[in-house]
């Protein structure tokens, strides 16, 4: 009995280890503007796709990430400086985006719905899963639980990578739920409401580029 009150403890930890550096709620209303001309149908494929590679990348991260970094001579702070800067650029272009939406209103009609889910569809696993959903932080985070994990007693590190993944896996079921209904809260604040939140949600998104670039550059400066 004693092992299933680990496991079950194991994956809580996890689960709410994972939850501040990939804030699925905060983060769904970030990403809601590149998703807002879907349909519903397309945005539950967009949603799940999006948990999918975010559960990729997790478990990606918990059994080789480390080994993956180390195969390449690449360093976390290098990764959050790589990933900051992305999501700098993407920041900005959200931010402007808005400028020509009027001007680009007309000949938007005229693309096919196929040709604008596509589109979104090439960005759901980068930038949207990576590294803006689960990213420099969440990776580190996931190495660090990893890292606790002793591969002197195989067992008990299959016990603990097992309880890791069910934690990952609950977790992406919430970025699928938030993900999937974020445009609902958003449509009952109206448009000009939701123009707001568009806005402000690009600034967040180019300050959280910017504080990701920050704190990766901080650790190679304090390493010289």
């Amino acid at each position: 009995m004693a092992p299933i009150i680990t496991f079950i403890h194991l994956v809580f930890v996890a689960f709410l280890t994972l939850f501040p550096p990939v804030n699925p709620v905060g983060t769904s209303f970030i990403i809601d503007p590149m998703l807002t001309h879907l349909s519903r149908k397309e945005r539950l494929v967009a949603a799940k796709k999006i948990a999918l590679y975010c559960f990729v990348i997790c478990v990606t991260s918990v059994i080789i990430g480390s080994w993956i970094l180390k195969l390449f001579g690449l360093s976390l702070p290098i990764v959050q400086i790589a990933g900051g800067l992305t999501i700098c650029n993407m920041g900005w272009n959200l931010l402007n985006s808005d400028n020509s939406a009027s001007e680009n209103s007309s000949s938007e009609k005229t693309i096919q719905p196929q040709d604008k889910f596509s589109k979104i569809e090439n960005s759901l696993f980068y930038p949207m899963s990576f590294p803006m959903m689960c990213g420099a932080g969440t990776i580190s985070v996931l190495l660090t639980l990893s890292a606790s994990t002793s591969f002197q007693n195989i067992e008990q590190y299959l016990w603990n990578t097992s309880a890791l993944i069910v934690g990952i896996f609950c977790m992406t079921v919430v970025i699928y739920i938030c993900v999937a209904n974020t445009h609902i809260l958003l449509e009952k604040i109206g448009e000009r409401g939701k123009q707001i939140v568009n806005r402000l949600s690009a600034f967040i998104v180019f300050c959280i580029g910017l504080q990701i670039f920050w704190e990766g550059l901080q650790v190679l400066l304090s390493l010289k």
